[in-house]
């Protein structure tokens, strides 16, 4: 590969790199065509961009990129497969599903909401981190809970004062 051919993989890996707020490093070496294309299509489904990487190129466009990816270069090793998004769990959901019946994609880490996730352990970790849009739902929905109680009882409330100054008003 020629050194401009280089340095434009480069480029065009940094603006991948910063335009999606999410990164993982996985290794889909093994998998055959079929499988493959399985996982592409499921990415895509899923809006996950896949770019098979290699390795030197990979650690130049994160040096240039915006953000700490430091402590992502010693994975760096062997096949590399980097999968970016907009939702931090989404990849790792992926992956679990998709070694459901392949022991492949192989996760190595993850650059997710600004936080670096080394090893297979962690694979667990980030599917239980809940999207932004998912954490104001939740906190949306904890608010509407004590106004909606607060409605009910007034409304209720409501129906009892009404009958009681019909009672009244029948007495006299």
């Amino acid at each position: 590969m020629k050194k401009e051919d280089k340095k434009l993989v480069i480029e065009n890996l940094t603006e991948q790199v910063n335009k999606y707020k999410h990164m993982y490093v996985s290794d889909i070496e093994g998998l055959d065509a079929a499988d493959s294309q399985a996982l592409r299509r499921e990415c895509f489904n899923t809006n996950i961009k896949l770019i098979q990487v290699k390795n030197t190129l990979l650690k130049k466009a994160l040096e240039h990129a915006e953000g700490n990816y430091e402590e992502l270069f010693p994975v760096l090793k062997g096949n590399t497969a980097i999968m970016l998004c907009d939702t931090g769990n989404a990849p790792a959901k992926l992956i679990k599903k998709f070694r459901e019946s392949k022991d492949k994609p192989v996760f190595k880490a993850a650059f997710v909401e600004e936080c670096v996730y080394v090893g297979e352990n962690q694979l667990e970790a980030l599917i239980s981190i809940k999207s932004k849009e998912e954490l104001i739902a939740d906190i949306i929905a904890m608010l509407q809970s004590p106004m909606q109680n607060v409605i009910s009882a007034l409304q209720s409330g409501q129906n009892t004062i009404a009958g009681v100054v019909k009672t009244l008003s029948e007495k006299e």
